[in-house]
């Protein structure tokens, strides 16, 4: 390949990484219109994408289901919102509220998606709270056009600007599971 080609490329992939982890926070905490109401969107709007992962969840995770649909139906936004949401858990921290991980944890990252309070997306008190880190992804992924619609990989990784992008799609159909499974109860 081409040495200036190559060295473009890469320009413009760090540019777009930088500005998805400098625009990810702040877009989580812009305030959405007042007026604003989510259109119908249908839990799983296709197949999901690749082979599928699946965990037998235990208490804490499926309280954490709980708490992640409690902070959708709460922002006013429908089932595939949530989907999305318990899918980016489940890839981050499999649901799990997760402290500091000394050696293992990826920069400061903490709670249910992972999020570091030094890219401004809380304090760590806020972050593992999992109504607070759920309202700011949600907050994240409202700022995303058309994520409705969009596969759910490209949403999550849209708000989460993960070194795995396409790791969330092997999440979709347990999260659709859960949330059709919690969502009336």
């Amino acid at each position: 390949m081409n040495t200036i080609f190559r060295k473009s490329m890469l320009s413009v992939a760090g540019l777009a990484f930088a500005g998805g982890v400098f625009a990810g926070p702040i877009a989580a905490h812009a305030n959405p219109a007042v007026d604003a109401k989510p259109a119908a969107v249908a839990v799983q709007t296709a197949k999901p994408q690749g082979d599928q992962s699946h965990i037998t969840l235990n208490d804490e995770q499926t309280t954490n289901v709980k708490a992640i649909i409690a902070a959708t139906k709460k922002a006013g936004l429908p089932e595939r919102a949530a989907v999305i949401s318990i899918a980016t858990s489940l890839q981050e921290s499999k649901l799990e509220n997760l402290g500091h991980l000394g050696d293992m944890n990826d920069h400061d990252s903490l709670g249910l998606f992972q999020q570091r309070p030094s890219s401004g997306w809380g304090t760590p008190e806020q972050i593992t709270d999992p109504a607070y880190s759920t309202t700011a992804f949600l907050k994240g992924l409202k700022q995303v056009d058309g994520w409705q619609d969009m596969p759910l990989t490209d949403a999550a990784q849209t708000v989460q600007v993960s070194a795995y992008p396409d790791a969330y799609a092997q999440w979709e159909q347990q999260a659709t599971d859960l949330v059709t499974q919690h969502w009336n109860s």
